[in-house]
């Protein structure tokens, strides 16, 4: 019997350097039987040889779409818009289970090409747990872009923040961090910003603080909310009273009280300047940061946001890959957790997770409008 092939496309979205697979993870699953081809990329983390020197077999950038219909394409971030059916069954980030703006176009592409959206967030375990996210280095790396914002906002006020800097490791983006913080506090009467994480205990939030200690955010400057101090409801008046709001709680499939509203920023004495939303779901009437409507970006990392009040100027980050901002060690981190379901691919008839995965995309398949229905 043939291996099963894993195709690793190349990303096509604009400094999107994070992989789905290390080649460390490539050299595991070539030892366990599979058969693993790379597309060539200049933009992934990883460069071409390290692929080469493990074993893994490189083809043309783009070349998925010719490949056999039984290889199984490996990505992260959803392909570009097309109506192109697809034949494949893909592994990615989908962003289409929530009815997002412009799900049912592209789940149909899936459905009308009869092949299969195995979509990352929705690979769980029996404990219903995912088994592998960025979750840790995407709380990480917002609060590194909010810092820089806050920074920014206290040393070149009235200005701009520039297109965020291509880091090649994590103590290089901590470094830059921390000694813009330590310029942007001597414009600040000395004090430390006041950081609010909320989703502090989950591995997001986790990420966030980290981050903040990291760069030189002393503890007691650091609010770490999680389900109990938000049990009550927002909106919250201590995220008006903070300097920096990082959101790391999971948009789930219910609405709740929104965290902040205009209203709740436009009272007397708000402090906040910087919202970094890594949920970050604008189109989502779920959205408990209901004061943006679009995305960010690394050339463009905030957005103003237009507040009533006495307070000072304010910016959101709602960038949705925020990974790529250390994507050597989130690339690696995310790789080793999806490896032990990579190894089941193989035999995914009958492999739970698997299973699991092609049942949920069948469930949103049937809720598809009539005119995208296959």
């Amino acid at each position: 019997m043939a291996p099963t092939t894993l195709h690793l496309r190349s990303e096509t979205k604009n400094l999107e350097r994070r992989s789905a697979l290390s080649p460390d993870v490539a050299k595991a699953l070539l030892q366990a039987g599979y058969q693993i081809n790379v597309e060539r990329s200049s933009a992934r983390i990883f460069k071409d040889d390290e692929f080469a020197a493990v074993g893994a077999t490189l083809v043309p950038e783009g070349s998925w779409r010719e490949a056999p219909s039984e290889h199984i394409i490996v990505g992260l971030k959803e392909l570009p818009e097309s109506d192109e059916p697809l034949h494949h069954a893909h592994i990615q980030f989908g962003h289409c289970y929530k009815q997002q703006e412009g799900w049912a176009q592209y789940l149909s592409r899936f459905a009308r090409g009869r092949g299969v959206l195995y979509d990352i967030e929705f690979l769980t375990g029996e404990d219903g747990r995912r088994v592998a996210a960025f979750g840790y280095y995407a709380g990480y790396a917002g609060a590194a872009v909010a810092l820089m914002a806050w920074a920014h906002q206290l040393s070149s006020p009235g200005t701009e923040l520039g297109p965020v800097p291509i880091y090649e490791t994590a103590t290089e983006l901590e470094q830059s961090v921390k000694k813009s913080l330590a310029s942007a506090i001597s414009h600040n009467n000395g004090q430390q910003p006041r950081v609010i994480v909320l989703g502090a205990l989950g591995r997001c939030g986790t990420g966030a603080v980290d981050f903040c200690l990291a760069a030189g955010v002393p503890e007691s400057s650091i609010l770490k909310w999680d389900m109990a101090e938000t049990a009550r409801g927002g909106p919250f008046p201590e995220i008006a009273a903070s300097d920096i709001f990082v959101n790391c709680v999971y948009l789930g499939p219910t609405r709740i009280p929104p965290f902040v509203t205009y209203e709740s920023l436009s009272q007397p004495g708000r402090k906040l300047r910087v919202v970094s939303d890594v949920s970050c779901d604008p189109n989502s009437e779920n959205n408990p940061v209901p004061i943006y409507t679009e995305y960010s970006t690394f050339t463009k990392p905030t957005l103003p946001v237009e507040v009533k009040g006495d307070g000072p100027e304010m910016v959101m980050v709602s960038i949705d890959h925020l990974p790529s901002l250390v994507a050597r060690e989130a690339s690696i981190a995310f790789s080793k957790l999806l490896l032990p379901s990579l190894e089941t691919l193989n035999r995914r008839s009958e492999e739970g997770v698997w299973l699991r995965a092609q049942k949920v995309y069948e469930e949103n398949v049937k809720k598809l409008p009539r005119e995208y229905a296959p």
